[in-house]
């Protein structure tokens, strides 16, 4: 069974509080565009990353969560100098931390800046027909012209509202020309 691969590149996850200090008392993530899990978006808004080395422009996605993290993909982290560790996204604890600048506030975040582990998301009937179970660590396989690649430690994630698509860092799609549409396949 075939699924999307997508590239999902820097981002970060805020909490309302820390929107608040970013962008001001009120503030609400604006709707820039829908992205392939259900009730996700990119939003509008970006905050400057800030490592010992550099800083980035990040996009905020929506919706707001309970806690702030930066997903940065590994060649991002070494450039502003921040040691982060390859973690499924939420796992935070003893990860890098940085700078977050807004246009009216900052925060100084002591963790929550990863390299997110590469993961499938889909449903329980998706995960049974594919004879895998969440949290399962897979390798899939990826067919692009020229570059094609078996992607090893991918971790399933099944959820009822997940939509099935693959998701790796902008450094994963780079070594396997990954532009446009491309699909991966579980192997082994």
């Amino acid at each position: 069974m075939k699924f999307i691969v997508e590239t999902s590149a820097r981002h970060a996850h805020v909490s309302e509080a820390d929107l608040e200090t970013l962008f001001g008392k009120g503030a609400q993530l604006t709707f820039r565009k829908a992205l392939s899990q259900p009730d996700q978006f990119a939003s509008n808004e970006k905050v400057t990353v800030v490592g010992s080395r550099g800083q980035l422009s990040v996009t905020i996605l929506g919706p707001t969560r309970k806690s702030t993290q930066v997903e940065l993909s590994m060649t991002e982290a070494r450039q502003l100098g921040l040691s982060a560790p390859v973690r499924e996204s939420g796992d935070t604890a003893g990860s890098a931390g940085c700078k977050i600048v807004g246009p009216a506030g900052e925060i100084e975040l002591k963790e929550g800046v990863i390299v997110a582990k590469r993961h499938i998301h889909m449903t329980p009937p998706e995960a049974e027909r594919m004879g895998v179970k969440d949290k399962q660590v897979v390798s899939v396989r990826v067919d692009t012209k020229d570059r094609s690649l078996v992607f090893g430690d991918t971790v399933v994630r099944a959820n009822p509202t997940y939509a099935l698509a693959m998701h790796i860092d902008t450094d994963e799609s780079n070594a396997a020309c990954a532009a446009g549409e491309v699909y991966g396949e579980i192997v082994g």
